[in-house]
């Protein structure tokens, strides 16, 4: 079965638009947290902080997802998306629906 090269590409583009939105969206999140006793108490703050680190522990997922939409447009246009990168067999459509930047196969990653 042939790739859809179209159907591909608005799926990276989608994906694309989603982190992206969700980085606009999070960036208060990882904003420094202000050393404010006043407002916040110890415990709130600590809590505050650990909520920060989720928040760029997540944005770092993203940035690492957006470079792998990247790469997933150069196979494209190299003709090897949905190709598996270690086994070279075609990756179903079910999985590049979940992953649309995945390189293996099921049984390869």
């Amino acid at each position: 079965m042939a790739i859809d090269i179209d159907k591909a590409k608005a799926r990276l583009i989608s994906k694309r638009h989603e982190l992206l939105e969700l980085s606009k969206i999070s960036s208060e999140a990882r904003n420094t947290v202000e050393l404010d006793q006043q407002s916040v108490g110890r415990l709130s703050r600590m809590d505050a902080m650990q909520q920060q680190a989720m928040a760029e522990a997540l944005e770092r997922t993203r940035q690492r997802d957006l470079i792998r939409i990247d790469q997933a447009e150069l196979r494209l246009s190299d003709g090897e998306y949905g190709y598996c990168a270690q086994c070279d067999r075609e990756i179903p459509d079910g999985r590049l629906a979940i992953d649309p930047m995945a390189e293996r196969c099921v049984n390869c990653a």
